[in-house]
């Protein structure tokens, strides 16, 4: 069925998302991310105590590609 579409104000698009005006078949957003994170990080919550004296982290990925994303 035929979109009929009024006025669109596009404030922003991010790098990992999708903007279609119309009729779409498929829409598959594809984003890729390596994160590393020392000792206590990503910790949420109200009333967190954490104690990290020393925290390092070491990262050694020689061949640079974990998993393709097609």
């Amino acid at each position: 069925m035929p979109a009929k579409v009024g006025a669109v104000k596009v404030t922003s698009v991010s790098s990992s998302s999708i903007f279609n005006i119309g009729d779409v078949y498929s829409m598959a957003p594809i984003s890729n991310a390596k994160t590393y994170a020392g000792g206590g990080s990503f910790n949420t919550g109200s009333g967190i105590r954490i104690n990290v004296n020393d925290s390092y982290t070491y990262i050694n990925d020689t061949d640079k590609l974990d998993q393709p994303v097609n």
